[in-house]
């Protein structure tokens, strides 16, 4: 193994070309120019960095790697400008005072990525704030049928007030659960994992039983489907257990010294949460307002009448709606908070200021557009998803057996759409985040990147993101049996052919998930970003953080080839 020992940074270049190591204060590898990637390089040139990181100051320089080769603009590190008053001291430790993260993670000539995108959500959001005005302005005017006892009410043909308070107590369920399960990975760190599948995997089981039990074929296949791949899943994962927890509990250690990432995470859960509610009265107010019945008086208040193809059409456009908003929620905070274990990552001995008030305006302005387009995807393949599941349930309702069979595997197929594009998003937003590229751009760069450096071994080997996935949908098998269990014992009226506990429960879900997706992206992020940081200049590790870079030896000793590749 290399000798890391010694000051200054460019220790580890002997590792990769045999050669003498540079002066201290030089780096054999750092982020590329705007996180740029090229495949033309020049081996033998190696020069110390000038400058900040500014994305294009520094000087070209690369290393040795088998038969891949890089031409990248290194950036200088921030201790280095003279602008930002901060130099190395004798002792190989920084003095003057730290920078801003503006000017650590300057982007040079900044300009609004992927504008169409942006603007494309914003009017997306306008569209969905006037159909929620409309369809509740009708609902506020017929509410009256709509209220009362469960089975006393007027209104026998569609969703009710009820169905509201269903979905707030859904609401508060996901709420409380998600902001419970944060807390446990932050308490309980080591046995966070094991934690998380087997109450993932007893809650399915047990929600499929009683399903079955209750002769709720639908619902009750589709739980015990789940259930048995989580079995799979877990079984499998077991090998790879120790190196997860080591990364989680790196995450969560930075996050509790660094920014304010539990701060954002709950600022980001607690808007999720009033976006839920927002969109489930909109999503009943659609089904009073539009429904088609002779004893609709929603029909005759306000714009537009009633009609079957109106309702299904709005609850595509709200549910779309619903899916892109949250995504770009979900995918602002990810962003926000990699520029906070970023700045650790590049400069945890001058660790800059205003990190999670910069990261967070580049995230609003210069990259809001690629955020947009990048939650976008997302939001289209989730909405097909979402209904093939409810296509699945109906199926399986009406005893159709190859009905329900070919919808559960086209939802595998969705699944695994969704996963690969959630994974390149994951990495590409971490760079967007330090680099401010476009969102294409960034996720072909950082594909590369992490192929050619080998880290995604390493990505492969970490459980993290999939176990947050297992307890966000443990959260939202919770807030689907709640519902189940709401249209079973009360019965409302407008449910007496079972027609709409399929929707109510999926919706349900949707909501659990969502929500809790939101709470935990803060733990993902930080373990993104470190990835995608070390896939950079994996030399930082090593030098700036030993201790973790030899736990991971400890744990997965295939790091060492790895994270050189």
């Amino acid at each position: 193994m290399a000798n890391y020992g010694g000051g200054g940074g460019g220790e580890g270049a002997g590792y990769y070309n045999q050669q003498p190591p540079p002066p201290p204060n030089s780096y054999p590898m750092q982020p590329p120019q705007n996180g740029s990637y090229n495949h033309n390089y020049n081996s033998n040139q190696q020069q110390p960095y000038q400058g900040g990181y500014d994305n294009g100051a520094g000087n070209p320089y690369g290393y040795s790697n088998g038969n891949s080769q890089y031409q990248a603009q290194a950036p200088p590190p921030p201790n280095e400008d003279p602008k930002l008053g901060a130099n190395y001291g004798g002792n190989g430790q920084y003095d003057g005072p730290p920078p801003s993260y503006d000017e650590v993670f300057k982007v040079d000539k900044p300009k609004w990525n992927d504008l169409w995108a942006g603007i494309l959500f914003l009017i997306t959001c306008a569209g969905f704030v006037v159909v929620s005005a409309i369809s509740i302005q009708g609902y506020a005017a017929t509410r009256r049928q709509n209220s009362g006892g469960l089975n006393g009410q007027i209104n026998n043909f569609t969703l009710t007030t009820h169905t509201i308070w269903l979905f707030l107590w859904v609401l508060l369920t996901a709420f409380v659960l998600s902001y419970g399960y944060v807390w446990l990975a932050r308490k309980f760190t080591k046995q966070f994992i094991w934690i998380t599948g087997i109450l993932n995997i007893v809650f399915g089981l047990a929600t499929a039983i009683y399903m079955l039990y209750q002769r709720y074929w639908s619902g009750g296949i589709v739980f015990l489907i789940f259930s048995a791949f989580t079995i799979l899943c877990f079984i499998s994962w077991i090998p790879r257990i120790p190196f997860s927890a080591l990364m989680l509990q790196t995450a969560i250690d930075v996050s509790k010294t660094h920014g304010h990432v539990y701060a954002v995470s709950a600022i980001g859960g607690l808007l999720a949460t009033v976006y839920a509610a927002w969109y489930s009265v909109t999503l009943v107010a659609v089904y009073v307002k539009y429904q088609p019945s002779a004893n609709n008086a929603a029909c005759r208040e306000g714009v537009g009448g009633c009609s079957q193809g109106k309702v299904i059409g709005l609850i595509v456009f709200i549910t779309f709606a619903s899916y892109w908003i949250s995504e770009w929620l979900k995918n602002t905070v990810h962003t926000t908070i990699s520029g906070v274990y970023g700045s650790w990552y590049f400069n945890s001995k001058n660790y800059p200021t205003k990190v999670t008030r910069g990261a967070l305006k580049r995230a609003l302005t210069y990259s809001f557009g690629s955020i947009s387009l990048g939650s976008l995807v997302v939001a289209i393949i989730n909405l097909l998803r979402q209904f093939c599941s409810i296509a699945q349930q109906n199926a399986a309702a009406d005893g159709n057996i190859v009905g329900t069979i070919l919808f559960c595997i086209i939802g595998c197929l969705i699944g695994l759409l969704d996963w690969a594009v959630q994974f390149i998003n994951r990495y590409a937003f971490s760079h967007i985040a330090l680099y401010g590229k476009a969102y294409i751009p960034a996720a072909k760069d950082t594909w590369r990147m992490i192929k050619d450096r080998g880290i995604d071994a390493l990505i492969n080997e970490c459980l993290v993101g999939p176990v947050l996935t297992m307890g966000a949908t443990f959260v939202a098998y919770a807030c689907a049996f709640l519902a189940y269990l709401y249209m079973i014992f009360t019965a409302p009226a407008y449910n007496s052919t079972g027609g709409y506990t399929p929707v109510v429960v999926a919706f349900a879900f949707l909501i659990g998930l969502q929500i809790c997706n939101v709470f935990t992206t803060p733990l993902s992020s930080g373990i993104d970003t470190i990835f995608v940081a070390a896939a950079w200049d994996p030399e930082v590790m090593m030098r700036d953080h030993p201790d973790l870079y030899q736990r991971m030896i400890a744990v997965y000793p295939h790091v060492q080839q790895a994270i050189h590749a």
